[in-house]
C-alpha cells in the first residue's frame, strides 16, 4: 500500500475519536523490555498529539514478584490473584507508584509530552473496599484464603484525571486504591483500567498483552472482531482460560457501561497500537456491543 493511502485510510479514525478518552493499560513483556516500552510510549504520544485523551494503566506483576524474590519473599497467588500482606504491600507501593511510574513518565518527556505518574489513592480517585475471603480448590479441596490487602473497586472520582487531561497530561495511574478509613490496597491493573475507562467516558479501553488477540481453543486462530455475547459464551465453554478472562471481563464491564470500543493486542509487535485503532484490518481483537 502507498503510504499516502496508509494516512488517508486512517483519517476517519481519527475524526472519530478526536478529542475522546482513551484508556491504555500496558501490561506483559513490554514492561519490562525498554526496547518495545519506548515503542509503546511512542505511539501513546503519537496519539496524544493527534488529538485523544490519553490515560495510561500499569501493571507491574513482574517486577514485584522480582522485587519480593530480592528481598527474600516468596510470592504467593491465589486465583490467579496476588496474597497480599503488609510487607507486600509495601513492596507493590514501591515498584507500582515508584520504579515503573518514573520510568514511563521519563519515556513519556523523552518523547515530547508531558505526563504525569499518580496511583489510585492520590486525591482519593480509586475507592475500594478490601476483597472478601475467596474459596479455592488446593490439591481437591476447597478452602478460604484471605487475599490480605486486595481491594474491590467501589466507586472512580475521576476529578483529578479530568484535571491532568484537560491541562494536556497524559496520565500515568499506578494500580493502587485507598478504603473509606485511608488505608491502602493493591488493585488488579485490568479492574482498574476498566473502571477509569467507564468513569472518564472513554471511546476506547485498550489492553496490550503477549498475545495477539483473543484466539480459538487450538490458539490457532485469531478473532479480530467479537460481540459482548460471543464473549460471554466463549468465557462460559472454556474457549478462554487463565489471564485472558480478568482482561476480557474489563471488556464486558467497560462496554456495558458506555465505552464505544475494547482492544486487545500484542504489545511486543512495533507500533501494534497505532495499526490496531487505525486501520480498517487491525491486529488484533476488537469487542463491541
Amino acid at each position: 500500500m502507498k503510504r499516502e493511502n496508509v494516512l488517508m485510510e486512517a483519517l476517519p479514525y481519527i475524526r472519530q475519536f478526536h478529542g475522546k478518552t482513551i484508556v491504555i493499560k500496558l501490561g506483559g513483556h513490554a514492561m519490562v523490555d525498554p526496547t518495545i516500552m519506548n515503542t509503546v510510549i511512542e505511539d501513546a504520544v503519537l496519539l496524544h498529539y493527534i488529538g485523544m485523551r490519553v490515560v495510561l494503566v500499569h501493571g507491574g506483576g513482574p517486577e514485584i514478584t522480582e522485587k519480593m524474590k530480592a528481598m527474600g519473599k516468596e510470592p504467593k497467588f491465589v486465583a490467579g490473584l496476588r496474597v497480599t500482606d503488609k510487607d507486600t504491600l509495601e513492596i507493590a507501593m514501591m515498584v507500582l507508584a515508584g520504579k515503573i511510574s518514573n520510568t514511563i513518565v521519563s519515556l513519556i518527556a523523552q518523547n515530547g509530552a508531558r505526563g504525569v505518574g499518580i496511583s489510585g489513592n492520590d486525591g482519593n480517585l480509586v475507592i475500594a473496599r478490601k476483597m472478601d475471603a475467596q474459596k479455592v480448590m488446593i490439591e481437591d479441596r476447597e478452602e478460604v484464603v484471605d487475599l490480605g490487602f486486595v481491594g474491590e473497586i467501589r466507586r472512580v472520582n475521576p476529578g483529578l484525571l479530568r484535571t491532568l487531561l484537560d491541562s494536556g497530561y497524559i496520565p500515568v495511574v499506578s494500580p493502587l486504591a485507598i478504603d473509606e478509613q485511608g488505608r491502602n490496597l493493591n488493585i488488579n491493573a485490568d479492574t482498574m483500567a476498566g473502571e477509569l475507562a467507564v468513569a472518564l467516558d472513554a471511546g476506547k479501553l485498550v489492553s496490550l498483552t503477549d498475545v495477539d488477540g483473543v484466539m480459538d481453543a487450538a490458539r490457532t486462530h485469531i478473532y479480530h472482531r467479537l460481540t459482548l455475547e460471543e464473549v460471554e459464551s466463549m468465557i462460559a465453554d472454556g474457549t478462554i482460560q487463565g489471564g485472558m478472562i480478568p482482561k476480557l471481563a474489563a471488556c464486558i464491564y467497560a462496554s456495558r457501561n458506555g465505552v464505544e470500543r475494547c482492544h486487545i493486542i500484542n504489545g511486543n509487535a512495533p507500533h501494534n497500537l497505532i495499526l490496531e485503532l487505525f486501520t480498517d484490518e487491525g491486529v488484533g481483537t476488537m469487542i463491541r456491543r
